[in-house]
């Protein structure tokens, strides 16, 4: 009887064993799956992906589109620009790219496609101002310069079939935002009852805890330019950049999108720095025959080279692992609407990623 008892005891301690391990190797195994099909998300977080196409990179930006659009909640198409009268102005690019993208969304059309306004202005000798806050100044001046800017902006949204407008103006001076915020609540009923969205790209010099931001409109926090051509090397985000920005963003209403930049910079010693795609940026680092090495504090990759010149140059730049790991940060802090600044010669496996963002 007592062995029969130490047999039944030993049989069941097995049993135990054997489940207790059975379970941990399935844990294991989720948790690995997990990892590889890319970030993870948050219960119950709604996940959204946008990405820009630039009238100056259509091209290579329609074949990034055609891999993707089907993960695109939807696209918007940076192209509006002002002429010297403040009127909206748009290149010939603009006009070559708008079939091609028609082409693409002629099933569904452009209800998801949006206009992206920015406030550069082009002059007639064809040299142009970058985010001129003078030029927000003086459409957001008075009653009658707002109407008459927010007619042209809806006409333009009508006109060539858009499915709203997305604003990006930057540098605003301090003393024009009640103004701006007055335009925004005027703007965004009055495409509503056209069908149309609204769309309003902030900065990170925003000071959104003072800002009355409407409701309504969607939102766009700009998760980018941390080094750039204005500093000297470094990642265009880095993962303590976007936990300061996403603490921030409680402050902005609905449910906001946080905006990454892909590709990077090149920097000369002594010199400025150039933008590179991801593409450009990983053909350099092999024909140099550079060690590309990863930011632990990033994500990013960056190397370093010498020219035929022998000028020294540093590259840092964004690959698929880190959006991976800038997307993981973000979606962490609550934020799983992404925005994508922008297509055009991105790598396959950078696609594939983001392609996962929904799944």
């Amino acid at each position: 009887m007592n062995d029969k008892n130490g047999v039944l005891r030993l049989v069941r301690s097995r049993k135990v064993f054997l489940t207790a391990s059975l379970l941990i190797l399935f844990i294991g195994a989720a948790v690995c799956m997990d990892e590889l099909v890319g970030p993870s998300k948050e219960e119950g977080q709604t996940s959204e992906l946008s990405a820009w196409l630039a009238d100056w990179q259509w091209q290579t930006g329609l074949e990034n589109l055609d891999a993707i659009k089907g993960s695109l909640t939807s696209l918007q198409m940076f192209a509006a620009y002002f002429d010297q009268t403040d009127s909206l102005y748009f290149t010939d690019s603009f006009h070559e790219a708008l079939p091609e993208v028609l082409k693409l969304y002629e099933h569904s059309g452009l209800d998801h496609v949006y206009l992206t306004v920015v406030n550069d202005q082009f002059q007639p000798s064809g040299e142009s101002v970058q985010k001129d806050p003078a030029l927000i100044t003086r459409l957001m001046g008075t009653v009658e310069s707002r109407r008459k800017h927010a007619d042209e902006l809806i006409a333009a949204v009508e006109q060539y079939g858009f499915g709203g407008i997305e604003l990006d103006y930057e540098r605003v001076a301090d003393e024009d935002w009640d103004n701006l915020l007055l335009f925004f609540s005027d703007l965004y009923p009055r495409l509503q009852e056209k069908g149309k969205s609204l769309r309003i790209v902030l900065e990170t010099r925003a000071k959104i805890e003072e800002l009355k931001l409407p409701e309504g409109p969607d939102y766009v926090m700009m998760a980018y330019n941390l080094y750039g051509s204005h500093s000297g090397p470094g990642p265009k985000a880095d993962h303590a950049f976007i936990k300061e920005l996403t603490s921030r963003m409680g402050s902005l209403p609905g449910q906001p999108y946080i905006a990454f930049s892909v590709g990077g910079f090149d920097w000369q010693e002594g010199g400025k720095a150039k933008a590179l795609t991801e593409v450009q940026a990983s053909i350099l680092a092999k024909q140099t025959g550079s060690t590309i090495r990863r930011d632990e504090a990033s994500g990013s990759v960056y190397f370093d080279y010498t020219a035929e010149d022998q000028v020294k140059h540093t590259v840092w730049y964004a690959d698929e692992e880190t959006l991976s790991q800038w997307i993981e940060v973000a979606g962490q802090a609550g934020y799983g609407k992404v925005a994508i600044w922008r297509l055009g010669e991105m790598q396959r496996s950078s696609l594939d990623l983001l392609k996962q963002h929904l799944k």
